[in-house]
């Protein structure tokens, strides 16, 4: 049934929380009913898929779940409730709360108070254009603005447009500029004060702290975003081969802030995602941006890209972990280009007095990376607010798994040798790697040269290995220079260089041993790339896997900048049946101080419910996993104990509301708060009018394996947090506690 053995799993954890006793590892069976332990705190929500710890004997899960209804809510266990404490709209500081809140940190500045950062990642394009109007009172120049583009190009109907080449006096122009610097102050990062009432709940405070750092800081106020590192000599510099935004080190903005890490010095860190949505991602061998008409303004019904066009913003400046102090009200971020720029998910913050910094993220896309920053300095105190100037000076590592469960890091220096992935290797069989003509000429190592290019056969490897030996070969200018060039192509430059390409990893934090917890969300591939078909099988061998895993690593004697690991599959997404949880997509993950994890799924909102009638097409052949994916429902929130002899079984705690995604997850210190983001309510169908529901059907499988057909009733959009009928869906962040004002985390007993 499985290559993830529960006895397996239980003999891995047994390392990070202590040992498990042999009669329970021989007890294991994940088959049958899983009853809730009685140190479990909360009675496991009833999802729509059988699961081992429903509490429901598998002869009666047909019964049971022969229809299931959803429901527009964020859904706890009876016992628990939720306050929403800010939303998109509300006021912060002289900006608003953004859209699509997503990574939360909590700093505590006395007992019950503090300050809370938000994450504002992205605008849900179709949602946001229906509901601005109505949330931020006033109107946004769509219509006219597609009439502009439509004379602009004689009477078609344009989807796209280089508003960065339109004349400064041109009013479709300004128009376009007003769109996206509305767009662009929904994304960034927020600070808002929090204090609790004696009652338990959460109320905002309105500190002179509280304040945006938006997509547009720095544009018109002069709030300019910080740099340290090896690219700031790239940003700097006068002559470069591609284009200079005239602002050296100066930085517009932050967006595409996803996930982030926290650090015991009481910083936040902010983690730059899918910047290549709004600037060009792809850069010069110089490591300058191209032009910013290679990714114009694209406006549709549920598209709104290239917000970066109309501005003329640098690419290379995007795609950066972010620092911020929330105590400090002039502290509007830096761009530590240390870390390296690639689609960032997390920070897994390592810090031990006498040892190095290690910073750990991933880069969330098919085929990304996961990599690892060493400071060059020592911690003296883990507190010490001057442990932020670690951050600019150290190495960088891309990691490379072995399928023997060890794994080394590689460095992306100049001097390292290049050693790419063979496209047979990896799941889609291509790989991207970066663009240059041999270096035959000194004229040719000066000419203008960047980009990527697809490798998708294992004879065009040897030929680029044969080409250019090292990665200093593939990048121009002075050793220094060239550094900077390579953290700023870090992704395509890891490539080159054979760190493995991965299964999108999309958290990464640091257990109190020092293992790092890896969230891998889906293993398909894309047209740039996909994840070793060696590492990322499903619990049968399946490639490719959607349903996604959590990895647990291990530095070599446990030593922060340690250059070779070990690593085990921790838990696997997917159906019982063949192997897997019950949950599908792990995203963001949280540990506890009982060393339990907590887990919210990432199941893409075209996936969320997606009618599956039946697991064969008409052909009579079995349909593929990614077309199995709507039995799983809303997005969830799991609790997996690590201890006792519950170790290793996922139970469900949370549902989110229609179409969202449930992010962030944060515990207050002591931990009577658990801290959640709930983006893009309605993501798919927006405002759910007259509360319309649609029945569908699903064909699935009880834990034993016996087949039957679901009917389950599907609200149409939403109107969370408010719940009243036809209002707008809206991201916001809410505050999560028990009745009876306890800890929320069970306290899990071993045995």
């Amino acid at each position: 049934m499985m290559n993830i053995k529960r006895r397996e799993f239980l003999l891995f954890l047994s390392g990070f929380a202590g040992t498990v006793a042999l009669s329970s590892l021989q007890s294991c069976n994940f088959s049958g009913l899983q009853s809730s332990p009685k140190s479990l705190n909360f009675k496991p929500l009833k999802g729509p898929l059988p699961v081992p710890t429903d509490g429901i004997a598998p002869a009666q899960q047909i019964t049971e779940y022969s229809s299931y209804e959803i429901l527009d809510d964020l859904v706890l266990p009876e016992g628990f409730t939720y306050d929403a404490i800010a939303q998109w709209g509300d006021p912060v500081g002289d900006s608003r709360f953004g859209y699509n809140n997503d990574y939360l940190s909590f700093i505590e500045t006395v007992p019950n108070e503090g300050y809370l950062v938000i994450n504002f990642e992205y605008v849900s394009a179709g949602t946001w254009m229906q509901t601005y109007p109505l949330v931020i009172q006033k109107p946004l120049p769509l219509e006219a603005v597609k009439a502009g583009m439509s004379t602009a190009s004689r009477g078609e109907a344009p989807t796209t447009i280089n508003a960065f080449a339109l004349p400064d006096n041109n009013p479709l122009k300004a128009q376009i500029q007003q769109i996206c610097e509305e767009a662009l102050i929904d994304q960034g990062l927020g600070v808002i004060s929090l204090r609790q009432t004696p009652e338990g709940q959460w109320e905002r405070t309105n500190s002179p702290a509280d304040r945006r750092i938006s997509g547009i800081s720095g544009l018109k106020d002069g709030r300019y975003l910080k740099a340290t590192g090896p690219g700031v000599k790239i940003f700097q510099k006068q002559q470069m081969q591609g284009y200079r935004d005239g602002l050296g080190d100066r930085i517009i903005g932050t967006f595409g802030n996803c996930a982030g890490g926290t650090t015991p010095w009481g910083t936040v860190l902010s983690a730059e995602e899918n910047f290549q949505s709004q600037v060009s991602e792809p850069v010069y061998a110089d490591g300058s941006s191209f032009d910013p008409g290679e990714v114009s303004f694209n406006l549709a019904d549920n598209r709104l890209h290239g917000q970066g066009n109309v501005l003329g913003l640098a690419g290379n400046k995007y795609g950066w972990i972010v620092e911020i102090d929330p105590t400090d009200p002039n502290d509007y971020g830096t761009k530590h280009t240390w870390l390296g720029r690639y689609r960032h998910e997390a920070v897994g913050v390592r810090v031990e007095s006498g040892k190095p910094l290690a910073f750990y993220s991933g880069c969330d896309r098919q085929g990304g990376h996961l990599y690892k920053f060493v400071s060059q300095e020592v911690v003296t105190n883990p507190t010490d607010k001057g442990n932020s100037q670690l951050l600019s000076e150290g190495q960088l590592y891309g990691a490379k798994f072995n399928p023997d469960g060890t794994g080394t890091w590689i460095p992306l220096t100049p001097e390292t040798a290049v050693n790419p992935q063979l496209p047979s290797q990896l799941v889609g069989n291509v790989i991207s790697l970066p663009q240059r003509q041999p270096p035959t000429t000194a004229r040719q190592r000066n000419q203008r040269q960047g980009g990527y290019f697809i490798g998708d056969r294992d004879e065009q490897i040897q030929t680029f290995k044969q080409q250019f030996k090292t990665l200093g070969d593939l990048y121009v200018g002075n050793p220094e220079e060239k550094q900077g060039a390579i953290l700023i192509d870090a992704h395509y430059a890891a490539n080159a260089a054979g760190v493995t390409c991965t299964a999108r990893p999309e958290d990464t934090i640091i257990a109190p041993d020092g293992s790092l917890y890896i969230a891998f969300t889906a293993g398909g591939s894309a047209s740039e790339g996909g994840p070793d078909n060696r590492i990322f099988t499903g619990p049968n061998g399946e490639t490719p896997y959607p349903f996604g895993w959590i990895f647990r690593l291990n530095e070599d004697d446990n030593e922060p900048a340690s250059l070779t690991f070990t690593w085990e599959k921790l838990a696997v997404g997917g159906e019982p049946t063949e192997g897997g949880l019950g949950f599908s997509n792990p995203d963001n993950l949280l540990v506890d101080s009982g060393n339990n994890l907590w887990m919210v799924t990432d199941v893409s909102t075209g996936g969320l419910n997606r009618a599956v009638p039946s697991r064969v097409d008409d052909s009579g052949q079995a349909i593929g996993l990614a077309q199995q994916m709507g039995i799983f429902g809303n997005n969830s929130i799991w609790f997996i104990p690590t201890s006792g002899p519950d170790a290793g079984k996922a139970y469900l705690f949370g549902l989110g509301p229609m179409e969202c995604e449930t992010t962030g997850p944060f515990l207050t210190p002591d931990e009577r708060t658990l801290f959640l983001a709930v983006q893009h309510p309605g993501e798919t169908n927006g405002i759910r009018m007259n509360r319309a529901t649609e029945t569908r059907e699903f064909a699935m499988l009880t834990i034993e394996g016996e087949e039957f057909i679901q009917t389950r009733q599907v609200p149409l959009g939403s109107n969370w947090p408010t719940k009243q009928p036809n209002d707008p869906p809206l991201p916001a962040v809410v505050a999560i506690r028990r009745l009876d004002s306890q800890a929320i985390p069970p306290r899990m007993t071993s045995i």
